[in-house]
Protein backbone atom coordinates (compact mmCIF):
# COMPACT_ATOMS: atom_id res chain seq x y z
CA UNK A 1 0.00 0.00 0.00
CA UNK A 2 1.43 3.46 -0.84
CA UNK A 3 2.32 6.20 1.53
CA UNK A 4 1.17 3.84 4.11
CA UNK A 5 3.58 3.81 7.37
CA UNK A 6 3.48 2.35 11.03
CA UNK A 7 3.55 5.18 13.98
CA UNK A 8 5.62 4.90 16.81
CA UNK A 9 3.75 4.04 19.96
CA UNK A 10 2.74 7.38 21.75
CA UNK A 11 4.83 8.46 24.73
CA UNK A 12 3.19 8.42 28.40
CA UNK A 13 3.95 10.41 31.50
CA UNK A 14 6.82 13.13 31.95
CA UNK A 15 9.32 13.86 30.28
CA UNK A 16 13.04 14.47 32.14
CA UNK A 17 14.10 17.87 29.95
CA UNK A 18 17.77 19.64 29.82
CA UNK A 19 16.85 23.03 28.94
CA UNK A 20 19.11 24.90 26.44
CA UNK A 21 19.42 28.08 24.71
CA UNK A 22 16.69 27.95 21.83
CA UNK A 23 16.23 24.14 22.41
CA UNK A 24 16.04 21.65 24.91
CA UNK A 25 17.24 17.92 24.77
CA UNK A 26 14.47 14.83 26.58
CA UNK A 27 16.78 13.53 28.99
CA UNK A 28 14.33 10.62 29.95
CA UNK A 29 11.35 10.22 27.46
CA UNK A 30 7.59 11.01 28.13
CA UNK A 31 4.56 12.72 26.70
CA UNK A 32 4.88 16.31 28.68
CA UNK A 33 6.86 18.27 31.29
CA UNK A 34 4.93 20.24 34.21
CA UNK A 35 4.81 24.31 34.47
CA UNK A 36 6.90 25.38 37.52
CA UNK A 37 4.22 27.85 38.21
CA UNK A 38 0.80 26.35 38.11
CA UNK A 39 2.05 22.86 37.52
CA UNK A 40 -0.14 22.34 34.19
CA UNK A 41 1.06 19.52 32.13
CA UNK A 42 2.56 20.52 28.84
CA UNK A 43 2.88 18.48 26.31
CA UNK A 44 6.39 18.11 24.85
CA UNK A 45 5.38 19.44 21.41
CA UNK A 46 3.44 22.22 22.87
CA UNK A 47 6.52 23.54 24.79
CA UNK A 48 7.72 27.33 24.14
CA UNK A 49 8.66 29.00 27.42
CA UNK A 50 11.37 27.63 30.02
CA UNK A 51 14.84 28.95 31.79
CA UNK A 52 17.67 27.51 31.20
CA UNK A 53 19.59 29.06 34.41
CA UNK A 54 16.40 27.92 36.68
CA UNK A 55 15.80 24.47 33.84
CA UNK A 56 12.72 25.09 34.56
CA UNK A 57 9.25 24.92 32.34
CA UNK A 58 6.09 27.85 32.03
CA UNK A 59 2.89 26.89 30.80
CA UNK A 60 2.54 30.43 29.31
CA UNK A 61 4.51 33.66 29.22
CA UNK A 62 1.97 34.95 32.34
CA UNK A 63 3.92 31.92 34.31
CA UNK A 64 7.61 33.27 33.27
CA UNK A 65 5.86 36.82 34.21
CA UNK A 66 4.83 35.50 37.58
CA UNK A 67 8.44 33.52 38.34
CA UNK A 68 10.41 36.55 37.34
CA UNK A 69 8.36 38.88 40.16
CA UNK A 70 8.38 36.22 42.64
CA UNK A 71 12.43 36.07 42.05
CA UNK A 72 14.36 38.09 44.52
CA UNK A 73 15.71 41.26 43.35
Amino acid sequence: MLNRYDRATPMSGEAEVKYLDGDFRVVKPGAFVRCAVTGVAIPLEELKYWSVDRQEAYATPEAVLQRLRAAPA
